[in-house]
């Protein structure tokens, strides 16, 4: 009897600290999420199934074209393309991206430029068009989806605070067929 006991004991004990080490990693450094709309594509599909690495905004800061995941205004989390950091002057004019008056290429846009015959894929902006400033507020991101004519980004929303940035993404790891990390 005290030997069946003790051995209930112990896997009671192995199942708590189980379910204690999964909350701790899923709270505190990787959570999966569910791409939700079409935003993101061509890079990310509606329904892949993605980790969330929370802890790598603990070491750093995020980086212009990390994916990101935040909460958004609508009690909603996003999941967008960081294109602004603090303190950049943002402008979009002939479907290319100016930082700061230096021109940036964007290869994950190549698919959907190339589809588009009735003007650009990004429509021309600056950035104190959108937010009335003229540089990212310190402690905030610029972000924006890559299908640029059918994403609610901060374009609509104003920028991302930093303190509602939950990590990067870069894993999908459902469907199957494609499992990949993406740029």
């Amino acid at each position: 009897m005290a030997k069946s006991k003790n051995e209930l004991w112990e896997w009671t004990k192995a199942l708590i600290i189980a379910v204690l080490l999964a909350a701790i990693i899923r709270y505190f450094l990787f959570a999966p999420i569910v791409v939700d709309g079409l935003s993101m594509m061509p890079t990310l599909q509606d329904q892949d199934r993605m980790i969330v690495n929370k802890f790598s905004y603990q070491i750093g800061e995020p980086e212009r074209f990390d994916i990101i995941v935040f909460h958004a205004p609508e009690d909603k989390d996003y999941i967008k393309r960081v294109i602004g950091l603090p303190g950049d002057k943002i402008e979009y004019k002939d479907d290319t991206l100016y930082v700061n008056g230096k021109a940036y290429e964007e290869p994950y846009l190549d698919e959907f430029k190339e589809q588009v015959v009735d003007g650009p894929l990004t429509e021309p902006f600056t950035l104190e068009e959108i937010i009335g400033q003229e540089t990212v507020p310190d402690g905030h991101l610029f972000v924006m989806g890559d299908n640029r004519r059918f994403s609610k980004d901060s374009r609509h929303i104003g920028t991302v605070p930093m303190e509602k940035v939950l990590g990067n993404t870069s894993v999908i790891y459902w469907p199957i067929e494609d499992v990949k990390i993406v740029k």
